[in-house]
């Protein structure tokens, strides 16, 4: 387990997060139920996934490593396409509080758990940050230093919105957060493919 895996995927899963759906839908969940439990329901939502993409990740390794960090560099580089388009087209997202909002029901204790679990489960299969969380495993071998990193900051992003969301969107700007996100994929890109051609 190295320390700078770490530190690096929990800044890029981070950055790539935070002006993300999960936000959002994190954010109008505890509208609707205690924060504690949203936190809860969508943290087991989010190990869950980052399991299933860190032992995704870590099967890759066996690939030719040319492969590996070629593919690597290309879901890096969709990444910051993604993020960069996004940025330039970002709202907030009312369609998506209205999406997640009408999904939520009335419920208290482990239901209002489940519910914000299943509710999340459900939105990031297949999200960038999951891709991400395989590329970083497949490009630094590092299973456990990544699953710690990309799972603290999907616990922090999605702490964040449930517990101050709302403020927290009046002094960042979305659209900012994803050209930041866009930066840290293409960064990302960059190295991975200057280590292919090495």
């Amino acid at each position: 387990m190295d320390l700078a895996v770490i530190a690096l995927t929990f800044a890029a899963i981070f950055v790539v997060e935070l002006p993300d759906k999960t936000f959002v839908a994190t954010l109008v969940l505890a509208t609707k139920y205690r924060p504690l439990l949203v936190w809860i329901g969508v943290g087991l939502a989010f190990t869950v996934q980052t399991v299933v993409a860190v032992a995704l990740g870590h099967a890759v390794t066996f690939l030719p490593q040319d492969l590996v960090r070629g593919v690597a560099a290309a879901i890096f580089l969709a990444g910051a396409v993604l993020l960069f388009r996004e940025g330039r087209s970002h709202h907030l997202a009312s369609e998506d509080e209205a999406e997640f909002a009408a999904k939520a029901t009335a419920a208290t204790g482990w239901r209002a758990v489940l519910t914000c679990f299943l509710i999340l489960f459900a939105a990031e299969w297949g999200d960038l940050s999951q891709l991400l969380t395989i590329s970083l495993v497949a490009k630094y071998d590092d299973p456990v230093g990544v699953f710690i990193g990309a799972l603290g900051a999907l616990l922090v992003v999605s702490g964040l919105a449930a517990i101050s969301g709302r403020t927290l969107m009046r002094f960042v700007s979305l659209h900012a957060l994803h050209y930041v996100g866009a930066a840290v994929c293409l960064l990302l890109a960059g190295i991975t493919t200057y280590e292919l051609l090495a």
